[in-house]
C-alpha cells in the first residue's frame, strides 16, 4: 500500500470516528394546580412552576454523563415530545385548562417550543389523562441547553379547578453532539 493510500483510508476512519450521534434524554418535573375558592369560577392566569425546570444544566443529565457529553459539545437539540399528565386526584380531567404553551430560557431569551389549544375540549378522560403538546421541530434549542443555566416555562389559560390537581410534565429531547 502507498503512504498516499495510507493516508486517505486514515483520514476517512478518523472522520468516521469523529461524526456525531444523537441520543434522547427526558427531563420531568411536578407542579400542582391549586383549587378555586369553594363556590366562586377564578381565572387561571398563571400555570404553576415546576421547581425541577428551573435551573437545569445539562451537564448533570445523567444522558449526558452516561454519554460523556457536555452541553458545550451538543450540536444540536430538538423536543420529540412534550406532555402534561394528572397524577391526582385519578378522577380529574383536562376539562378546566384551555391552552398551554411551553417555553425554554436563559438569560433574557426565550423561546416557546411547544403549545396546545382547546385542551377543555379534548375529552380526555380519567383516570390520570394525558396532552401532548404541539412541537416545533425546526426549534433548536441548542442555545439553551449549553447556556449556564436553563428554564422550562409552562403558561396556561383556563380556570382553577375545584380540587388541587397534581401535574407531571415530561419533555422528551433529542440531542446531537459527541463522539461515537
Amino acid at each position: 500500500m502507498s503512504y498516499a493510500s495510507f493516508l486517505a483510508v486514515a483520514a476517512g476512519l478518523s472522520l468516521s470516528a469523529c461524526s456525531s450521534s444523537s441520543f434522547l434524554t427526558e427531563v420531568q418535573g411536578e407542579a400542582t394546580v391549586p383549587a378555586s375558592p369553594a363556590g366562586t369560577p377564578t381565572l387561571l392566569n398563571a400555570f404553576p412552576a415546576i421547581s425541577s425546570f428551573s435551573a437545569l444544566d445539562f451537564n448533570e443529565n445523567q444522558d449526558f454523563k452516561n454519554r460523556d457529553v457536555t452541553k458545550d459539545e451538543v450540536t444540536r437539540v430538538q423536543v420529540k415530545s412534550m406532555t402534561l399528565k394528572i397524577l391526582s386526584p385519578n378522577e380529574q380531567d383536562f376539562g378546566f385548562l384551555d391552552s398551554l404553551e411551553a417555553v425554554a430560557r436563559a438569560g433574557n431569551s426565550e423561546s416557546r417550543f411547544a403549545s396546545r389549544e382547546g385542551i377543555a375540549g379534548m375529552g380526555l378522560r380519567p383516570p390520570n389523562p394525558t396532552v401532548g403538546l404541539n412541537t416545533d421541530g425546526s426549534l433548536d434549542l441548542r442555545p439553551y441547553v449549553a447556556a449556564p443555566s436553563m428554564a422550562i416555562i409552562l403558561r396556561g389559560s383556563g380556570r382553577l379547578p375545584e380540587r388541587e390537581v397534581r401535574v407531571q410534565a415530561t419533555v422528551v429531547l433529542e440531542v446531537e453532539g459527541g463522539l461515537l
